[in-house]
């Protein structure tokens, strides 16, 4: 199904009207006394939804204590001799996990105030050490309520699932696409180089997000984007070369954009 796109003036416009939204949804599921599942990529994408929301939370005076985060992604260490996979440390400035503490949780529980505010066990990052469980937690919970979702700028890969992905994996390790690591680089400025962009991940899959997401905002803006956007704009399916069309095959699909990657989408498709 292709999805027509909102267009809003620039991603701070975009991060408002986003957490607008969610603030509505965390209103809506504390009044019917049930969790509230927001699945949350790390980097750049819905940074301005984020600061958006902890003002939502303060301005409607939020309590936040049902409110459940899902992290899509984090880079892993293989063992050398073992070849056994392990979370990388969750307090290096390249960690997913550390990014949703901080640019996350923090703020929102910040806005909420004292106990009022999301717990630890609350916080869920994919564990390389059992991948299917992280399938089972979200399933669990009832499914994720909204997942925001992010491509990558050079190969279109959502969380790190690589181009050629099936649409029905499930959350697993897997190696990084150089182009993913490329990628990368812009989103943690903290890497030098690619030599210190890791090698390897864990990730939700593509049938995790379709299967288990109750709605899903794919967020795109910047020039930089602008592939990403054409791409996005003429999906109908899934297409393995470019995984983040998957939104198009998920519940209630919507896809939000800036004005400058639309001009620079439409500039692409003119000197196609």
């Amino acid at each position: 199904m292709r999805v027509a796109p909102t267009v809003f003036p620039d991603p701070e416009a975009l991060g408002r009207a986003l957490a607008e939204e969610i603030a509505d949804e965390i209103d809506r599921a504390a009044r019917d006394e049930r969790p509230y599942v927001l699945g949350c990529p790390g980097g750049r994408s819905a940074h301005s939804a984020y600061r958006a929301l902890a003002d939502e939370v303060v301005a409607r005076g939020l309590d936040l204590g049902h409110v459940v985060i899902v992290m899509m992604d984090e880079y892993v260490e293989r063992d050398p001799r073992s070849g056994a996979h392990r979370r990388i440390d969750a307090e290096l400035l390249h960690s997913c996990a550390r990014f949703g503490r901080r640019e996350i949780v923090e703020p929102l529980n910040a806005a909420a105030g004292p106990g009022r505010g999301i717990t630890a066990e609350r916080f869920l990052v994919p564990d390389p050490a059992d991948p299917a469980g992280y399938d089972e937690r979200i399933a669990a919970l009832g499914g994720i309520d909204l997942f925001l979702l992010a491509s990558g700028a050079g190969d279109g890969h959502i969380a790190f699932n690589p181009a050629g992905t099936d649409h029905d994996a499930r959350t697993r390790v897997v190696a990084l696409a150089e182009q993913t690591r490329l990628d990368n680089l812009a989103t943690f400025p903290s890497f030098s180089g690619l030599d210190e962009v890791p090698h390897y991940g864990v990730t939700v899959g593509i049938g995790t997000i379709r299967e288990h997401s109750k709605r899903v905002v794919m967020v795109v803006h910047g020039v930089d984007k602008a592939e990403t956007a054409r791409r996005l704009l003429a999906a109908e399916h899934y297409e393995p070369d470019w995984p983040a069309t998957v939104f198009t095959d998920c519940a209630r699909p919507r896809l939000y954009l800036d004005e400058a990657v639309v001009k620079a989408a439409a500039a692409l498709n003119t000197t196609a």
